[in-house]
């Protein structure tokens, strides 16, 4: 016999955690933070072009 399709919202809460887990993955040993890119706004002390300043 066919299973009947409950949503998802209405599954057990053992149900839900049991989906939860079979759909988280592993980010692969990725860190996400390093995947941030930086951005535009904020002021950065690092010189852009530290090798063209010569004094």
């Amino acid at each position: 016999m066919e299973e009947k399709f409950i949503p998802y919202e209405k599954m057990s809460a053992k149900e839900r955690r049991k989906i939860d887990n079979m759909r988280r993955g592993t980010w692969g040993g990725t860190v996400p933070v390093t995947k941030k890119v930086p951005s535009g706004k904020i002021y950065t002390r690092k010189q852009k072009h530290k090798a063209n300043f010569d004094v």
